[in-house]
């Protein structure tokens, strides 16, 4: 099977897009695990575009293990930005299994996208016991082998838990990730992110994708982290989330709804052989 496709980054979260609205490829999940695994094409997740009538598209994001995501805030914002393209429209409305999100061009690569309220209760994340989701007493362990217990639990379309920490260099997120990410608490598993409070207006974060791995940025997860940081008082309602490679701007409104703005990529066409 050859047929062509789309690569997209936000700050570095790559995309693998494949548009269905005209010719349909159905993909088995191992195909899907392929395409993104790094020794053949690699992304952090697959996107694919379905035709809608009501709205610019449907979109379906597949992770690199093949499971499904509720949301992707990068890979949305990447989509419209491609879709704006194809049809030279400034405001793009896309369906996802999460909600209808709308996204604005601002100028070129630059796209903001309303993402919606974030949901905190524990039955909402989900989490399988009702407990204060503000702080869920977890561990975590950093280098020196201190023991920290906290966490914030956060759905902004898909379940995350936040840890706000002093320094992250203190802690390593490939071992906190993964144990984290499929522990008992979380019956859908759960998105990991270290949070360190730069000041009342920036955030610098790592963030451990459930089902993707350490990703050098995660849209909803700097939309999760702004939430929660504002929620415990840490931060203001408007600010920069600091990744690898750059910053997504986070504004939350007086009804706490959410928007996220940041820079994507060019598109890449690329071919794909099955």
């Amino acid at each position: 099977m050859n047929f062509k496709a789309f690569k997209m980054d936000g700050l570095g979260n790559d995309f693998v897009i494949i548009d269905n609205r005209t010719d349909e490829i159905k993909l088995s999940g191992d195909q899907i695990i392929k395409i993104c695994n790094r020794s053949f094409l690699g992304c952090d997740q697959l996107i694919i575009i379905n035709r809608s009538e009501k709205f610019d598209a449907d979109l379906i994001f597949y992770n690199s293990d093949g499971s499904e995501s509720g949301a992707c805030g990068n890979g949305t914002r990447c989509v419209a930005y491609l879709i704006s393209e194809e049809i030279n429209k400034k405001e793009i409305n896309l369906r996802t299994k999460s909600g209808i999100l709308n996204s604005k061009i601002l100028d070129k690569n630059l796209v903001e996208t309303v993402i919606g309220i974030a949901k905190t209760e524990w039955e909402e994340i989900p989490i399988s016991q009702k407990m204060d989701t503000k702080n869920l007493n977890l561990k975590i362990v950093d280098k020196n082998k201190n023991e920290y217990f906290g966490g914030t639990a956060v759905n902004v379309g898909n379940p995350h838990a936040i840890f706000f920490v002093d320094k992250l260099e203190n802690y390593n997120l490939e071992e906190i990730g993964p144990n984290l990410e499929i522990n008992k608490l979380f019956p859908d598993r759960c998105n990991i992110t270290l949070a360190e409070i730069k000041n009342s207006k920036k955030i610098s974060v790592k963030v451990w994708e459930r089902g993707a791995g350490s990703t050098k940025a995660c849209g909803s997860a700097a939309c999760a982290t702004a939430f929660a940081s504002k929620i415990n008082g840490l931060t203001e309602n408007e600010v920069e989330v600091e990744f690898e490679l750059g910053n997504l701007s986070i504004s939350i409104n007086k009804n706490n709804s959410i928007k996220m703005k940041g820079e994507v990529s060019n598109i890449k066409t690329i071919e794909i052989n099955l």
